[in-house]
This record gives structure tokens, sequence and C-alpha cells, in this order.
């Protein structure tokens, strides 16, 4: 898939493999749910996952926030 920004289109790249199952069809209308509600109303899609095992290396949203930090 992608994203769309005033400026450009960007790819969006999943970290995990799997059969995508349902899309949130309410960000076509309302994009800005993406950054006001990233944990709740502003998922993009949800995915059955191919290797469950694949999610132990993915960092934690708080783990992510403090790597950026620096």
């Amino acid at each position: 898939g992608s994203i769309e920004a005033v400026k450009a289109v960007e790819d969006i790249n999943s970290p995990v493999s799997g059969e995508v199952i349902e899309v949130n069809e309410e960000l076509e209308d309302s994009p800005d749910l993406i950054n006001k509600s990233p944990y709740e109303d502003g998922w993009i899609y949800k995915v059955i996952l191919e290797d469950e095992e694949s999610v132990k290396n993915l960092l934690s949203a708080q783990e992510y926030a403090k790597l950026i930090e620096n």
C-alpha cells in the first residue's frame, strides 16, 4: 500500500508478513486519524501473521519513542 501526504506519496512497509484481513475504511475520509489516534482509530490494516515469531523482534511503542529521542 501507500500513504499520501501533502507533498509526497510513500510506500507502507510492513514489519511482518501475512494475510491482510481488514482495511480501515475510515482513513479514506479521515486520514488524519493516523496522527490523532494511532493506537485506537488510526490503525491501517489487520493481518493474520504468517509467522507469529516475527513479532518478537519488534519494538514496543515505548521502546521506539526512546530510540528516536536520541
